[in-house]
């Protein structure tokens, strides 16, 4: 099983969202991006290992482009 840490201040804001019922929309939109900006987090970091563990040398090259796209990386910078 994995786990995925969120820092101090997200997990006080799920237990005031959820545990609390204190349903504010601040509380719901600060909630909603710091576990979209999670996901996005997890999934660069996927595409990284892909880029480093695939069998092949086309799916390697594949993820890698997928990651330095991801993170924003221009093709003028890339190698």
């Amino acid at each position: 099983m994995k786990f995925v840490k969120i820092d101090f201040k997200t997990f006080l804001a799920l237990v005031r969202y959820f545990v609390l019922d204190e349903h504010t929309e601040e509380l719901y939109g600060q909630i909603k991006q710091v576990l979209e900006d999670k996901v996005d987090s997890l999934a660069r970091h996927e595409l990284y290992t892909q880029s480093k563990t695939a069998e092949t040398a086309e799916e390697r090259e594949r993820a890698r482009q997928k990651y330095l796209d991801s993170v924003g990386m221009r093709d003028s910078f890339r190698y």
